[in-house]
């Protein structure tokens, strides 16, 4: 075995140390009885075999034992004839504590000075007694009863044979039962539940606990059992230092459970400590003047229904509620064109529009274009995770060049008139790109085949997205029944 086995036994032991709670204070006694293996340097030609050790000590300081040692491992030479051989050490150990001696894990580096003997039978039998200076390191844990541990151990003895220049490496791995004697058994809180198995050290004292010394709270409103005078408070209830709810509004709910803490003295309320409301608008009798309102929808001041686009469907129900003047609508207060143009660009993956008016020649929109343009604005702003090029395109009348230039600068005025009708969409997800008539729908034959080429497409570039839209459309579609599909 290496050094650096030695190293690997010491950060196993100091990463096995999970925190617990103090134990046995103050100067106790500390005895333990060990059982292991032992396995000499090469250089001593003996064979690996049995070690039978123990320790007494007192502990001095939380992190620092002094312990007087002793091990013995018998063996047989690893040369013929193979006489029997045996090793002694007695000493005395530093053991210094990486973590504090009173918790329940404790990982030790140990250095220590002995007399090992070295034990030969033949003939001549051959004896040798040297100083014998040792490191070792190792891990007590406790069994649960205060006061007796596992003790794991691993010792390097250097003992220098006989004309030898260098001091072998002997190694020594036991494991055994330590047990300590006196000291003090720690209870700080007064709770009855010793110190290390306390996983709540601070317990109020007169609260009850359960065997791992944590307050008991049946009624679970911070207090106590033991010291709560209103053992079956509400769940939720604000309670005072006793236990006891609190009512600041005296409506009979305790504060904690009333949304309504401020109910006027007298007023009937509900299990929520709120007046009642019939219609569940959020406007108490007998302010409510229009006490049947649909439920979900916004009210004013009075309890009555607003309808702020006068689409005749409700704020709160209206799923558009930003319709512009004159558009039909659905039960949802959706425009019938807003969502046919929706689900055009659902279905396609564009809006294509060849009904707008622009200035002969000139990329300027005309007015008669605004209500169209209002159509597929209020299609975008509710998808605003979309990328959108407006796309804009001619027929082949005309030079080419000139085409280019009219079909860009027709896409910009599109953008610009939505972004700024429309502020609330992100500029960032719209590009505006002329494409002249390189992309004619239909051959230019004819006066209405150039009728169709002459367009804006309003085209979705991030497809993933508009595959998740759709998804969510159609989870909206199906909690709005009547919503044109």
């Amino acid at each position: 075995m290496s050094r650096f086995s030695l190293r690997l036994v010491v950060l196993a032991a100091v990463l096995f140390a999970s925190p617990a709670l103090a134990q046995i204070t103050g100067r106790p006694f500390e005895v333990s009885g060990q059982l292991g293996w032992s396995a000499p340097d090469a250089r001593a030609h003996m064979k690996s075999g049995l070690a039978i050790g123990g320790s007494a000590g007192m502990r001095m300081l939380p992190w620092l034992v002094l312990e007087g040692q002793a091990y013995m491992a018998p063996s047989k030479a690893d040369t013929f004839p193979e006489q029997d051989h045996s090793f002694l050490s007695l000493g005395v150990d530093m053991r210094v504590n990486i973590r504090s001696a009173d918790n329940r894990v404790v990982p030790y580096v140990l250095y220590g000075l002995a007399a090992g003997k070295s034990s030969t039978t033949g003939t001549p039998p051959d004896d040798l007694t040297r100083g014998t200076p040792s490191l070792g390191a190792g891990a007590l844990i406790n069994l649960r009863n205060q006061r007796s541990y596992l003790r794991i151990q691993i010792r390097d003895s250097f003992f220098r044979q006989r004309d030898a220049k260098e001091s072998d490496n002997d190694f020594v791995v036991t494991a055994g039962l330590h047990w300590i004697f006196g000291g003090k058994e720690k209870d700080t809180d007064l709770d009855g539940v010793r110190e290390w198995l306390d996983a709540c050290p601070g317990t109020p004292i007169g609260a009850k606990v359960n065997a791992q010394g944590c307050s008991l709270d049946a009624d679970r409103d911070s207090v106590a059992d033991g010291l709560d005078a209103c053992v079956n408070t509400p769940l939720g209830c604000k309670v005072d230092a006793k236990g006891c709810p609190i009512d600041s509004d005296g409506d009979g709910v305790c504060d904690g459970v009333d949304t309504c803490p401020d109910t006027p003295a007298g007023t009937s309320v509900d299990e929520k400590g709120c007046p009642n409301d019939t219609d569940g608008d959020g406007v108490k009798t007998p302010t409510d003047q229009c006490p049947d309102t649909p439920k979900g929808a916004v009210v004013d001041a009075k309890g009555c229904p607003v309808d702020s686009d006068g689409d005749g469907v409700f704020d709160g129900l209206d799923q558009c509620p930003e319709t512009s003047a004159g558009l039909k609508v659905n039960a949802q207060g959706c425009p019938t064109e807003v969502l046919e143009k929706e689900k055009e660009l659902f279905d396609t993956g564009m809006i294509r529009l060849q009904n707008l008016s622009f200035a002969t020649g000139k990329g300027e929109l005309l007015a008669a274009s605004y209500d169209v343009l209002d159509v597929v604005g209020q299609v975008l702003r509710r998808w605003p995770e979309l990328k959108i090029e407006v796309g804009g395109h001619t027929d082949n009348r005309g030079a080419d060049k000139e085409n280019q230039r009219l079909s860009e600068a027709r896409a910009k005025s599109v953008l610009e008139y939505l972004l700024r009708k429309y502020p609330d969409l992100n500029r960032d997800r719209f590009t505006a790109k002329g494409y002249g008539e390189s992309k004619p729908v239909v051959p230019n034959t004819s006066e209405s085949s150039m009728a169709r080429n002459r367009r804006v497409e309003f085209v979705v570039t991030n497809r993933d997205q508009l595959r998740r839209d759709a998804q969510k459309r159609r989870e909206q579609q199906q909690s709005a029944p009547g919503t044109p599909k």
